[in-house]
């Protein structure tokens, strides 16, 4: 388990969500530290999607503030935050190869054509799947395909990385390795990653806090 820095990279102060009669989220605050994998550990309907997404600005709050870096996002759209995303389905583009899927956020953001072929490749080397640029995602396994996110949420730098129960439509034996993967990815990065899943085995295998 890691000590949390003086200065955490992200503040959760008094989060709240309401959505019609249902409170989904209720009063949270949390502190969480540069380079630490957080995992939201709790069952379906807990709220810890509902704070993902508010994180990610897909949900705005009912009340309370979200401070990444020291700056109130609250009120930014999901693209002006500069997270990274991976989800259950993968959320993969299927008439895109698997470069132009991972060069994607790079586009949006105007890089440089010759940047984005080195940021590719380095994030398809970092997911183990070098070569494998000029597929479609139709003839990736579904472990590949999560690589292939994941890839893809890295390649631009976020300070942040969310995960919303990511290798939930797994099988137990590739779920299992893809643990071991991620968390490696997390130790050669260093870069913070909040991890949502309702799979206890899983959040004791992965976290530097529950």
């Amino acid at each position: 388990m890691r000590e949390l820095k003086a200065d955490p990279i992200l503040k959760l102060v008094n989060l709240k969500k309401v959505f019609g009669d249902v409170v989904a989220v209720d009063d949270v605050s949390l502190d969480i530290a540069e380079g630490e994998f957080l995992t939201l550990l709790g069952p379906s309907g807990s709220g810890k999607t509902t704070i993902l997404n508010m994180i990610a600005g897909f949900e705005f709050p009912t009340g309370g503030d979200i401070i990444l870096q020291e700056q109130s996002i609250n009120a930014l759209l999901p693209e002006k935050r500069n997270i990274g995303l991976v989800f259950q389905n993968y959320a993969l583009f299927p008439h895109m190869t698997v470069f132009e899927n991972i060069a994607f956020p790079l586009k949006m953001r105007k890089f440089p054509k010759q940047d984005i072929q080195q940021k590719v490749e380095k994030a398809l080397d970092l997911v183990q799947l070098s070569g494998y640029d000029q597929r479609f995602p139709k003839q990736l396994s579904g472990g590949q395909q999560q690589r292939i996110a994941v890839a893809r949420a890295l390649v631009f730098d976020p300070p942040i990385l969310l995960f919303d129960e990511p290798l939930g439509a797994l099988d137990k034996k590739l779920r299992e390795h893809m643990q071991l993967e991620l968390k490696e990815i997390h130790t050669q990065l260093k870069r913070t990653m909040i991890y949502v899943t309702h799979d206890q085995e899983e959040a004791l295998v992965m976290s530097d806090r529950i």
